[in-house]
């Protein structure tokens, strides 16, 4: 049961990162891939508020809590899809971009996560 929780989860993740992707996100900034660093930054975030909520806030069936954590934010974020990004930016001699967006990306994604702890732990 707890596999298709997952998958239900990571189903509705992956939709959700799709539609972020395709949104007008993308034209934000024309070198920068902004809707990977808002759904990498919003997961970071998510995935510390859910952690806390749902394990120390409330009681939640353990395969719901499965289905949140590992499957929806787990396909939600995209690190992979983050290093790919980075390379391409390398590959394309966009150095100072591929360095900021690195940066920033792991510095204000742990931001998020605290963020999340934070918040959920004043609930």
């Amino acid at each position: 049961m707890k596999i298709l929780a997952i998958g239900i989860g990571g189903a509705f993740g992956a939709i959700a990162r799709y539609l972020i992707n395709i949104s007008p996100l993308s034209n934000i900034f024309q070198k920068f891939p902004f809707p990977t660093f808002f759904i990498n930054i919003t997961g970071s975030f998510l995935i510390g508020f859910f952690l806390i909520l749902l394990t120390d806030k409330f009681t939640v069936n353990e395969n719901l809590r499965f289905a949140i954590l590992v499957g929806f934010l787990g396909a939600f974020t995209t690190f992979s899809t983050f290093e790919l990004e980075i390379f391409g930016l390398i590959r394309e001699k966009y150095f100072v971009t591929a360095f900021v967006y690195l940066i920033l990306s792991v510095l204000v994604g742990f931001v998020g996560v605290l963020g999340g702890v934070w918040l959920a732990k004043r609930i």
